[in-house]
């Protein structure tokens, strides 16, 4: 067929008709997304054709520019459109792939043809579905619109050196904004921006902790951590979390008995147990730390995923601290892993030592990967991310919690209020055993990090509901059922 049809497809907004479901999660522009390529595949939009301009078809559909924007650009990166310099967005053919679920590989290929993928191959009835990731796709219309944004903005940086050892001045402005709004009054002069949350967590190690070194790490925890930790020549030294929470007891013990430099925790959903630390527990840990001289390396990335908005927040361990016993590493990458900025939150004094430290290694962010994630920390504009990503990822949880009870009634685990996964037990079985059978099938998984956590899987809940739904369908395929207990309650870290 002609595929430089030139002509706009007349009367688009009546042949979208009803696309809007109502639904509020924030995916207007997959919305229409998905009801333009029902069009372009039943053929009432020709291959070739031109999509109206973007103002004018949001204008028809009384939408805003970006959320047609974000719908042209998706159908573009799946292979059903086109942009053509100067001239527009054009349908293509649509014997091209389908859009690839989110977090699952291609369609298999047909009967007699293998998946090139190292280790397994696909599944006969789809493609292998990823609970190794705990990342959620980009905050899309936003993202899109902070790109642009950012990339007019970047010019005024553009007749400098580009070279910001600290981060980008506006950038560490907005951090700091953002902690004072939330009770913890900050000077930009504390914030520090570095390449990720593991660039912050290795400055402050590879500074404040010598060779042999002793720094207490959450049991079981982060092996990203753990790793980070040995690579700066210090020992970890565990300390235990229980069913319910982090064991003070034994914390206290780690504190005062192992002579530590450094304590490393995750106090908000942490990974991979999906804790909270209470009030009361956050008060005790930052005045055992001051007593004994600990600093406290806190992780706070997962602290913006609660799924219940209602529930008061407990405060940051920083606001608790009235000293400089507590330094705050975050993130850009839970908004999205693409995103490679972070920044971290200390006295002033080691701020600068740390920007004087890294001057010639060149590690922080390019200038416009910044401007970015300035745009997406607008209070604004925050909110509107955060409340929808809360709203996927709570019908994610409950579909998995769902899906878990109904196919793997003996693997146990608790609910968690936030965070981005299960921690869950495996009912007996096996951790080795069930990721080699789910890779059979076609299913990632991860084992637990660590020695104590051979029956523990976490599995995340960022893939869309029906996603993991077949993941568990799959899994329990290959996978015997032990005496079953009450489904999803019990099953803590310990």
């Amino acid at each position: 067929m002609d595929r430089t049809r030139q002509t706009a497809v007349p009367g688009l907004a009546s042949l979208l008709g009803e696309w809007r479901d109502g639904d509020g999660d924030g995916s207007v522009y997959r919305q229409l997304a998905g009801t333009l390529l029902g069009l372009i595949r039943d053929g009432r939009v020709p291959p070739g054709t031109r999509l109206p301009a973007e103002r004018r078809l949001a204008a028809d559909l009384t939408v805003s520019r970006t959320t047609v924007t974000a719908a042209y650009r998706l159908l573009c990166s799946t292979g059903h459109a086109e942009s053509r310099h100067g001239s527009g967005t054009y349908t293509i053919p649509s014997s091209a792939a389908p859009p690839p679920h989110h977090g699952t590989a291609a369609p298999c290929p047909p009967p007699g043809r293998r998946r090139a993928r190292p280790g397994t191959e696909g599944p006969d009835d789809g493609g292998v579905i990823d609970l190794v990731t705990a990342t959620p796709p980009a905050p899309e219309p936003w993202l899109s619109a902070a790109v642009d944004a950012a990339a007019r903005e970047l010019g005024r940086h553009a007749h400098g050196h580009g070279c910001f050892p600290a981060g980008l001045a506006e950038l560490r402005e907005a951090v700091a904004a953002r902690y004072t709004r939330r009770g913890l009054p900050t000077d930009p002069g504390q914030i520090l921006v570095t390449s990720g949350a593991a660039d912050a967590l290795a400055l402050v190690l590879r500074e404040l902790a010598d060779p042999t070194d002793r720094v207490v790490v959450e049991s079981p925890a982060d092996p990203h951590l753990v790793r980070a930790v040995e690579a700066a020549g210090a020992h970890p030294r565990p300390a235990p979390l229980g069913d319910d929470g982090w064991d003070m007891p034994a914390w206290n013990s780690a504190l005062r008995a192992a002579t530590p430099r450094l304590a490393c925790l995750t106090p908000d959903f942490q990974r991979p147990t999906g804790l909270l630390m209470p009030e009361e527990q956050r008060r005790a840990l930052v005045d055992l730390a001051a007593s004994s001289g600990v600093t406290l390396l806190v992780d706070e990335t997962l602290a913006d995923t609660s799924l219940e908005p209602s529930a008061p927040a407990p405060p940051r361990l920083a606001a608790l601290d009235a000293g400089s016993t507590v330094i705050t590493v975050d993130s850009a990458t839970t908004l999205w892993s693409g995103l490679r900025v972070g920044w971290l939150r200390a006295t002033p004094e080691l701020v600068r030592t740390l920007a004087a430290r890294r001057a010639g290694i060149g590690l922080t962010p390019p200038v416009l990967e910044q401007l970015v994630v300035r745009r997406l920390l607008d209070e604004c504009v925050y909110a509107e991310i955060v409340a929808a990503r809360r709203t996927r990822a709570r019908a994610s949880r409950d579909a998995l919690v769902t899906a878990l009870r109904t196919d793997l009634p003996d693997w146990t685990f608790r609910v968690p209020d936030g965070g981005l996964s299960l921690w869950v037990r495996t009912g007996g079985r096996a951790v080795p055993e069930v990721v080699a059978g789910a890779e059979r099938d076609g299913v990632r998984l991860a084992a637990g990090p660590g020695s104590g956590t051979d029956r523990f899987l976490r599995l995340p809940f960022v893939l869309p509901p029906e996603a993991l739904a077949e993941a568990v369908r799959r899994i329990a395929e290959h996978t015997p059922r032990t005496n079953p207990t009450t489904p999803g309650t019990s099953g803590g870290p310990s």
